[in-house]
């Protein structure tokens, strides 16, 4: 399942964070990508073990831990921390798939990547191509959103960044390990929760609303893995 988040970080926020980057330093990109990726990827990423970009990746976890939407749709259980990257100049991304297993900075731990994250930092009309190309069974789809949205979809995805021809596309990326792994049972577990949701508002709490709020729980409590 592929899902607009909208509206995880204010105009003011993306504004304050988007001058940190400005005053900070860049590194080639091809660093953080395995061999295959390293030879279709051309931009500049800010380093993995940047300050200032722990904490801006602290920002954004912290926004995305408040927000409904996402919370139904990721169930998340462990992230990677948030990275920066930077296309300009005819940077692009050719097409590939994420890895499957990140390490944890600063700890043992490892990470599945069930879900890929890409928050735009930039408006569509800061530049000129830079859209981010997903392609699944139904087809190629197409994904330039307004700063302070993001795009959230399965990991397993082949997708690309189509080069910037003016101006520069800044992004946030990084990974979610679900506590639901499958795909499909994640889907629908996202969509029985918005419609309980919607009819919590239209009549309450009635014994309909109650049993099918249980079966949701009884559903994650038999599919998620913690």
């Amino acid at each position: 399942m592929m899902l607009h988040i909208p509206q995880v970080l204010t105009l003011d926020q993306v504004k304050q964070i988007r001058l940190k980057l400005e005053a900070s330093d860049w590194v080639d990109g091809r660093q953080t990508a395995g061999e295959q990726g390293a030879q279709v990827k051309c931009n500049r990423q800010l380093d993995e073990n940047s300050v200032v970009g722990h904490e801006i990746g602290q920002t954004i976890l912290s926004s995305l831990a408040k927000h409904p939407l996402f919370v139904s749709a990721a169930l998340p259980h462990r992230y990677v921390m948030p990275l920066f990257n930077r296309y300009e100049g005819g940077g692009h991304y050719g097409f590939h798939v994420d890895g499957s297993i990140r390490s944890m900075p600063g700890s043992n731990l490892h990470l599945r990547t069930d879900l890929s994250c890409t928050l735009f930092l930039c408006e569509p009309e800061e530049y000129e191509g830079g859209e981010l190309i997903v392609s699944d069974t139904y087809g190629e789809h197409e994904v330039k959103l307004p700063a302070g949205d993001m795009i959230l979809y399965p990991s397993n995805s082949l997708h690309k960044i189509e080069p910037v021809t003016r101006g520069a596309r800044v992004c946030s990326f990084f990974w979610v390990q679900s506590m639901v792994p499958d795909d499909g049972k994640r889907t629908m577990l996202y969509e029985l929760d918005q419609n309980i949701q919607r009819l919590r508002q239209q009549i309450g709490d009635t014994a309909e609303v109650l049993s099918l709020t249980g079966h949701y729980h009884n559903l994650l409590r038999q599919w998620a893995l913690v």
